[in-house]
């Protein structure tokens, strides 16, 4: 059986015995009371999740309330269970720490052993006030799950992964989101994370369901690669991004919303949504995350109480770091990370001697800690699969390795960094994923990112071998055919690069971005008929698409060229049509459609044509000159 549960069942067990001494400060002789010692500690630490609505299984705003569990408080403090504050003093300053100090515990302690007294309500601290609703005031757009999630009371913890969908009609900068779980006693966390190609869903039955899973793998066509943690946990403020910071949102992209429930022992209807609060500042300012982690070594046998795995990787140029996220699960026992400077000293990061999944969290530093070019990060996890482990979820122990599933482990060591001197992003994602083939010569990923990254640089045939290694090892994987398909075609190998268009269309046909490409090519090739088909299919996926709109124009002018030059008249004139349509201010296509209406007799349909052209450009000397001589052609007439 599964142990690291919630608060309420921690406080419910059978007898507690405590030491109701311990803590006591050196002459201290003075009664504690619950107003003018315990309140302010209670207020600050325990009313924030322990208030009606909040995550707490009880309420703690009231004296009768604190009384009432008493003794529990003080078990609870004294082990340091609760308030939940994983990391280990002196490794890491961390903005709204939560943990109480040793003279904080003292007078929990002796506070119970006077008899909890109540004291004089004038000397009580202002009851917290809380803002109901959304903490930073109506969001600039709010995304709510199609329908509530149903948590069964029992059995192992769930992690579910919601698709959102935002409704923009164009590129936004989102500079904090807040994440309201809806039922905040049956959610322990969620993180969100951006897919901008709506490949995390992929191959999942019915995805607008959602579906399983606890880590993710968040694919990309383009170089944006992460750069935000999207966190909640319960009592926690919603994070809003320093100026600059604001990340960007583009029509299109999917939000994946990755929640881990807590069953509660009745069955829960949680409803999730989120709030996005827009900014009109443009971003400035480009962290990355940087990932350590070595999974491809855990493989922990049974009773092994001091399993290690490691990892590091040396910065490429000066670094501020902005804020850390461990992670591992139930068999993480100590968690450390911590810096190597250039000059051989040592600077922790942090240190978390007793891990525990269920209170996992990102940690902000209350300065940026910086880091010189040339420091080396590392990270040293420690397992523990013994029966001795409280947490460990096998009994007996078995083999445990890596995966995704919380019964699985992970080893993850997360660091928001900003670099200094600009955007340095493309030579940090470089240096990782070299780091990365270093660990798995056979990675995916880290072929298909360097392929990727390549190409943004312009560096085509580099790009190219990348991309063609990557498909080595995924051949049906329609990011990476697509990448190369676009690299193939700038390298002047068209053919080549339709082939890998349509052999991702094959895979994925809804594949906007696969079809776009494909019509680019062939439009470049002079088949202007199918390229017209492939971008009325992306349109039809999402008509907003500006750039498809354009050359879904280009191609219909080709088109309308085309059929004009071999004398199908009729045929160009409906492919003009239909640009005017789409593009009633297209001076050329105005002025063409003219022409070709006079070549069919209809002078004074090319009339109308010719004056729409003169109304957008007056100027417009063709236009101009075909209206003279349409008039007088119609007045022989």
């Amino acid at each position: 059986m599964k142990v690291g549960f919630s608060f309420a069942a921690a406080l419910l067990g059978s007898a507690v015995c405590i030491d109701v001494t311990a803590g006591f400060l050196p002459g201290a002789t003075a009664t504690v009371t619950y107003y003018k010692q315990i309140a302010p500690i209670v207020f600050d630490y325990c009313a924030p999740c322990h208030r009606p609505g909040e995550s707490g299984p009880f309420s703690l705003l009231t004296y009768t309330d604190a009384r009432k569990r008493a003794a529990q408080i003080a078990a609870v403090t004294q082990s340091r269970y609760m308030p939940p504050w994983l990391p280990d003093p002196g490794y890491g300053d961390f903005a709204d720490q939560r943990r109480l100090s040793e003279q904080q515990i003292a007078l929990i302690a002796r506070w119970v052993a006077g008899g909890a007294e109540e004291g004089n309500p004038g000397d009580s601290p202002p009851e917290p006030a809380f803002t109901p609703g959304w903490q930073l005031g109506l969001p600039d757009l709010v995304i709510r799950t199609p329908r509530p999630f149903r948590v069964p009371p029992d059995g192992p913890d769930l992690f579910w992964n919601f698709v959102l969908a935002p409704e923009i009609q164009q590129s936004r900068f989102v500079k904090a989101i807040e994440i309201r779980p809806g039922n905040a006693q049956a959610v322990h966390h969620a993180n969100m994370l951006v897919d901008r190609v709506r490949s995390a869903n992929r191959g999942h039955a019915d995805s607008r369901e959602g579906f399983p899973g606890m880590d993710l793998v968040i694919e990309t066509e383009s170089f944006v690669p992460d750069s935000h943690f999207l966190f909640w946990k319960p009592g926690g403020k919603p994070w809003v991004e320093p100026a600059g910071m604001a990340w960007r949102l583009d029509p299109g992209n999917n939000l994946i919303l990755n929640v881990h429930f807590k069953p509660t022992g009745k069955t829960e209807l949680v409803q999730p949504s989120v709030g996005l609060y827009f900014t009109s500042e443009p971003q400035t300012k480009f962290p990355i995350l940087i990932q350590l982690e070595h999974d491809g070594t855990l493989n922990i046998p049974p009773g092994d109480r001091d399993f290690q795995v490691s990892d590091e990787i040396r910065l490429p140029t000066d670094v501020d770091v902005i804020a850390v996220y461990p992670h591992a699960h139930y068999l993480g026992h100590l968690l450390e990370g911590f810096a190597t400077l250039p000059d051989g000293s040592r600077k922790w990061l942090i240190r978390i001697s007793n891990w525990d999944l269920n209170w996992q969290s990102v940690y902000r530093y209350r300065v940026p800690v910086f880091l010189p070019k040339g420091t080396t990060i590392s990270m040293c996890f420690h397992y523990d699969n013994s029966a001795a482990n409280p947490r460990n979820p096998n009994s007996p122990p078995k083999r445990i390795l890596a995966g995704d599933q919380s019964t699985d482990e992970m080893g993850h060591l997360w660091l928001q960094v900003l670099p200094r001197g600009g955007d340095q992003r493309i030579l940090f994602q470089e240096a990782m994923m070299r780091r990365r083939l270093e660990k798995y010569p056979a990675d995916f990923s880290a072929y298909f990112n360097l392929g990727a990254l390549y190409f943004s640089r312009k560096n085509v045939p580099l790009a190219i071998s990348y991309l063609e290694r990557a498909l080595q090892f995924r051949p049906e994987e329609p990011v990476a055919l697509n990448t190369l398909g676009a690299a193939l075609a700038a390298n002047g190998r068209s053919d080549q690069a339709l082939e890998k268009f349509e052999h991702a269309l094959r895979i994925q046909p809804d594949y906007t971005s696969a079809l776009f490409n494909l019509g680019d090519t062939l439009a470049a090739k002079g088949r202007f008929e199918e390229a017209v088909v492939n971008f009325h299919r992306v349109l039809a996926a999402d008509p907003r698409d500006r750039v498809a709109r354009e050359h879904l124009i280009a191609a219909l002018n080709g088109l309308a060229d085309s059929a004009d030059a071999r004398g199908n008249l009729t045929a160009a004139a409906s492919d003009y049509r239909e640009v005017v349509a789409l593009d009633p201010l297209n001076v050329e296509a105005l002025n063409n459609l003219g022409v070709i209406l006079a070549r069919l007799g209809d002078i004074a349909g090319a009339i109308e044509e010719f004056k729409a052209a003169l109304k957008v450009a007056p100027t417009n000397q063709a236009a101009r000159d075909n209206l003279e001589r349409a008039e007088n052609q119609l007045s022989r007439h």
